[in-house]
C-alpha cells in the first residue's frame, strides 16, 4: 500500500495506512503523532505536541489541535498508541495491506481508523462555529499515567474546557453504527499479602501457616454481594484473579501467601469504599495494595448521544445501542470535563492477529463525524 495523503482531501485509508506504518506500541510514539499533526496542520489546525512523565511509565507524547476560537467547544479524544502484535499475522503488521474491501495492520480498528476518519470529517467541515479539537494520548493502551491526564492537566493550565466530548473508541460489534457508549465500569485491582512464620510441616507448633486464614478472607470477599445493578449498568463483578505462595518444598510451611483481584464496578460505588470493604475482611496480619485504574462514568441520555444517534441514523439507517459495556477507557478521565459519549468502528478484531477494518466503514464513519461536527458546531 502506497497510497500519499492529500493535504486537501486526507484520504482515510492513506492517512490510516501511514498511520499503521508507524509501529507505536504503547507508549513509544514511533512517528505516530507527526503524520497526525501534519495531516491536522493542513487543515489549518494549531498543533501542540509535549511529552510527559519518565519510565517506567513513559516517557508519553501527546497531542493537542485546535481550529476556531471560543464557544462551543466540541472535542474529539482518542489515542495513537496500540498493544504488541503477537506472532502469526499473516503479512507484517505495521505494512499496511488491502485485501479485498479490508485494510490490515496493527491498530487499523483500535484505534488510528476512527482517527484518520476524524480527520477527513475536519477537512470536509472547514467552517464552524466556535472551537474543534481534538486530544489524543499515545499512552491509552498501557499505564494510562501520562496520557491523558496529562492532556487535560495541560489544557486545565491554559483555561481549556470542551463542552462536549466524543472518544472514537471501536464501539460497534456487529456493524458500523449499532452501538454507543454512554459509560463504563471502573476498575479496582487490589494486591493482598497475608505474613505467616516459616517452618517444618511436622512442627506446626513452631510455624504459622498463612495459606489458611487467606483462603478464607477470600472466601469472604468472594462472597460479597456488591449490587444488583442499576438502569445502565450490568451487576459489579469481583474476580480473584491470582493466589501465590511460592513454596517449591512440600515439607515447609510458608511464610507468606499472596493473592490478586479486580472488581469492575458501576457508578454505584466508589473505588476506595470498595477498598475498605475488602480489607475489613482481612486478618491482621495482612496488608492491602490497591490501585484503582478508573472510576464508573455515565452520560445520561440527551443531547450528545441523541446527537451522534441521529449521525448514524442519517448514515446507515441503524438506531444505535446505548451501551456501557466493555472495558476501561479514558473517557473515564474526560468525563470529569464534560458529557462525553463513544463512538467508532467496529471492534471484533481489535488487540487480535490480522486486525483489520472494512474501508466502506472508514468511509461511513467520515460521513457520521462530519455530521456530529455539523451538528455541534453549527456548521
Amino acid at each position: 500500500m502506497t497510497s500519499a495523503i492529500n493535504p486537501a482531501d486526507p484520504d482515510p485509508v492513506a492517512l490510516l495506512g501511514s498511520l499503521i506504518a508507524c509501529p507505536s506500541i504503547t507508549p513509544n510514539d514511533a512517528g505516530a503523532l507527526d503524520v497526525l499533526g501534519d495531516a491536522l496542520r493542513a487543515i489549518r489546525f494549531e498543533v501542540h505536541s509535549f511529552v510527559a512523565g519518565e519510565a517506567p511509565d513513559g516517557p508519553v507524547r501527546n497531542l493537542f489541535a485546535t481550529r476556531g476560537s471560543g464557544a462551543p467547544h466540541f472535542a474529539f479524544a482518542g489515542h495513537s498508541d496500540v498493544v504488541p502484535p503477537g506472532d502469526g499475522w499473516a503479512g507484517d503488521p505495521f505494512k499496511p495491506e488491502i485485501r479485498g474491501d479490508l485494510l490490515y495492520g496493527r491498530g487499523a480498528v483500535d484505534m488510528k481508523g476512527a482517527l484518520a476518519s476524524f480527520v477527513g470529517a475536519a477537512a470536509d467541515v472547514r467552517e464552524h462555529r466556535g472551537t474543534l479539537s481534538l486530544i489524543i494520548t499515545g499512552d491509552e493502551e498501557g499505564a494510562a499515567t501520562y496520557g491523558t491526564v496529562a492532556l487535560m492537566e495541560w489544557m486545565a493550565e491554559r483555561g481549556i474546557r470542551p463542552d462536549l466530548c466524543l472518544v472514537g473508541e471501536p464501539t460497534s460489534v456487529n456493524r458500523l453504527g449499532d452501538t454507543v457508549k454512554i459509560g463504563r465500569r471502573g476498575s479496582v485491582n487490589m494486591w493482598i499479602e497475608v505474613a505467616g512464620h516459616q517452618g517444618h510441616v511436622a512442627y506446626p507448633h513452631l510455624a504459622d501457616n498463612p495459606i489458611s486464614p487467606l483462603i478464607a478472607a477470600l472466601a469472604a470477599i468472594d462472597a460479597m454481594e456488591l449490587d444488583e445493578g442499576s438502569d445502565w449498568f450490568q451487576p459489579s463483578n469481583l474476580e480473584i484473579t491470582d493466589i501465590n505462595v511460592g513454596n517449591g518444598a512440600t515439607n515447609v510451611i510458608p511464610a507468606k501467601a499472596s493473592a490478586r483481584l479486580n472488581i469492575r464496578f458501576n457508578e454505584l460505588h466508589r473505588g476506595t469504599e470498595l477498598v475498605e470493604r475488602v480489607r475489613a475482611l482481612l486478618p491482621e496480619n495482612a496488608t492491602l495494595t490497591a490501585k484503582i485504574s478508573g472510576e464508573s462514568f455515565l452520560t445520561e441520555p440527551g443531547p450528545l448521544s441523541d446527537m451522534v444517534s441521529a449521525a448514524i441514523v442519517a448514515e446507515t439507517g441503524i438506531t444505535p445501542e446505548l451501551s456501557t459495556s466493555g472495558g476501561t477507557s479514558d473517557a473515564r478521565f474526560l468525563s470529569r470535563l464534560c458529557p462525553v459519549v463513544e463512538f467508532g468502528l467496529c471492534n471484533a478484531t481489535m488487540h487480535k492477529l490480522d486486525e483489520a477494518v472494512a474501508i466502506p466503514d472508514l468511509h461511513a464513519l467520515r460521513r457520521i463525524y462530519a455530521r456530529i461536527i455539523r451538528s455541534a458546531l453549527g456548521a
